[in-house]
């Protein structure tokens, strides 16, 4: 039995005035929610062949809103409102200075946000989320872009200098897992990041604005895809951190390794970045040799990945069976399943091993050139980001808002939160699995509803189109009652106490080495893999350019 004083001891509170700075992060992240969402709904029922967009709204204008407000702000946005959270709750409040970087962070990105936006609501950049060149937008979305990025370097600087604080008030001890998880976060961001914004300042900008009058369409693509590839670690990772340290203790179990946590975070910064070839396998001017060698560099993210899954399945079958679960699987009844804290992640783990294995495929050269540009990639990023990911952040939320909120999650909007994620899980059921379905028979992916000219092909797609508006209609439901669960946690809930859930790691693992720390090393790695990668494709591809491409605007 734990005593009242323990208790005491355990419940850290999170500071108002970094509890103020998560929030605001979240509350905009739950807006990219809704408008994003809704975009995605207005999308299904387009391709349903059953449904015209009004006023002159445009397929590829409501694409990229999905695409950009899903994709990138909702994600970012959470994930550093989550991360400011952790790491105030873990190293101790962020200082003034931290917390100043934090806000010019939050307002940078945020009027890089509005700026794109309205670009995108003017119609003047209907580029989708990947923004390939040659399609051109106006200069401004570009800008907007640019400030998106610089801000979350700056509230990422905030986040890294409490950990830098914290190594040297402490010398020699290994720093708070959760912390040291939200820096790994930070540095594979900035690594990657400054791919993409080579990309926007130096080609997209001054090619936009008419400086120069082509750009090197080859170029902007890789700079996009060493950046684009990381991005979806850059979103999982945060899951990661909520799986690795949070769920153990709302079990109320123990972490199983800290070292091994460690580990599998330090693989994913090396393998991670020097991938991203891997999406541009059916593109010319890249050497077979180095799509190669980059196709072996992602299936190497295998590793942590199952080393992540022995983790977590350990500490629950470790907690399952010191709670009397006997038999090879009496543990699992024993888990909690009625806990939306465990449960909505829990779905989004199991979600992920078919995420995973559709990876393994489209990340293999020859596998890749049956569902490359289909509609099948769509599916597989709605199961691991859409599901995965956004699964494990609504079940973040339903302990981090009321923390920060100074409330509580009662049993009814505990119960709602489960009828959410069931509602959720049946919709992306159903819309990525139709989607997986007709990628095999190769309907395209970002791609108006058409008959082809009386196609017989393409009319076979269109029962499996309807099913996905279906499947996005549920999963909008499953938006709105995510968004009233959420408005109920930030205004109308009880006022009380609710835990920030930080695990204990086992007494019977092993001691973190310290080598886990040494960023020398791991950056130096990191760094080397990255040119050892591109720096040779690089020079060929900037040597041996084609004439470059001039700007088109096709909507």
């Amino acid at each position: 039995m734990t005593t009242i004083k323990e208790r005491a001891q355990d419940f850290v509170q999170v500071d108002k005035r970094d509890a103020k700075l998560a929030l605001a992060h979240i509350y905009v992240a739950f807006i990219a929610l809704l408008l994003g969402g809704l975009a995605g709904l207005l999308q299904t029922l387009v391709r349903s062949g059953q449904f015209t967009l009004p006023w002159g709204i445009g397929y590829y204008q409501v694409l990229t809103v999905h695409g950009v407000l899903l994709g990138l702000i909702l994600t970012t946005y959470f994930i550093f409102g989550f991360q400011i959270a952790a790491v105030s709750r873990t190293s101790g409040t962020l200082t003034n200075k931290q917390r100043t970087l934090g806000w010019i962070g939050f307002w940078t990105m945020t009027i890089g946000t509005t700026a794109a936006a309205i670009m995108v609501l003017l119609n003047e950049a209907s580029v989708l989320y990947t923004f390939y060149a040659p399609l051109q937008a106006h200069w401004i979305f570009y800008v907007g872009l640019a400030l998106v990025v610089v801000g979350s370097w700056i509230g990422g600087a905030g986040q890294i200098g409490k950990y830098i604080e914290w190594r040297k008030a402490n010398p020699g001890q290994p720093s708070p897992l959760l912390t040291f998880m939200v820096v790994v976060n930070l540095a594979m961001w900035i690594v990657c990041s400054l791919g993409v914004a080579v990309e926007v300042v130096f080609q997209l900008i001054p090619w936009s604005l008419g400086w120069v009058d082509t750009v090197n369409v080859l170029l902007s693509r890789t700079l996009f895809w060493y950046f684009g590839h990381p991005l979806v670690y850059f979103w999982l990772l945060p899951a990661y951190m909520v799986w690795y340290v949070v769920i153990p203790k709302v079990i109320g179990g123990k972490i199983f390794s800290d070292s091994l946590a460690r580990l599998s975070f330090m693989l994913f910064l090396l393998f991670s970045i020097p991938v991203g070839f891997h999406h541009q396998l059916t593109e010319p001017g890249i050497s077979s040799f180095w799509k190669f060698l980059q196709v072996v560099l992602t299936l190497m993210v295998v590793i942590p990945s199952l080393l992540t899954a022995f983790s977590l399945f350990a500490s629950f079958e470790i907690r399952g069976r010191a709670l009397g679960g006997k038999g090879l699987f009496g543990w699992v009844k024993q888990l909690p399943w009625k806990d939306a804290r465990f449960l909505v992640p829990f779905i989004g783990m199991v979600a992920f091993i078919p995420g995973g294995a559709g990876g393994i495929i489209n990340a293999s050269h020859q596998m890749n050139q049956l569902i490359h540009n289909t509609i099948w990639v769509t599916g597989h990023f709605h199961l691991t980001v859409a599901t995965t990911v956004v699964l494990t952040f609504f079940g973040a939320a339903y302990w981090l808002i009321p923390h920060l909120t100074g409330r509580v999650l009662t049993k009814q909007m505990n119960r709602l939160a489960i009828i959410q994620a069931i509602v959720w899980t049946v919709g992306m059921a159903i819309m990525s699995g139709s989607m997986h379905i007709i990628g095999l028979f190769g309907a395209p992916r970002r791609s108006d509803f058409s008959t082809y000219g009386g196609s017989e092909q393409a009319a076979s797609w269109i029962p499996y189109q309807i099913a996905q508006a279906v499947g996005g209609t549920i999963l909008f439901i499953g938006i709105i009652l995510v968004l009233y669960i959420v408005a109920n946690l930030i205004w109308f809930a009880p006022k009380g106490q609710t835990e920030f859930p930080v695990g204990e790691v086992s007494e019977n693992a092993e001691k973190t080495p310290m080598a886990l720390e040494n960023w020398k090393i791991w950056l130096t790695i990191c760094i080397a893999l990255i040119l050892f990668a591109y720096s040779v494709p690089v020079i060929e591809i900037i040597r041996d350019a084609p004439p470059g491409s001039k700007g088109y605007k096709l909507w």
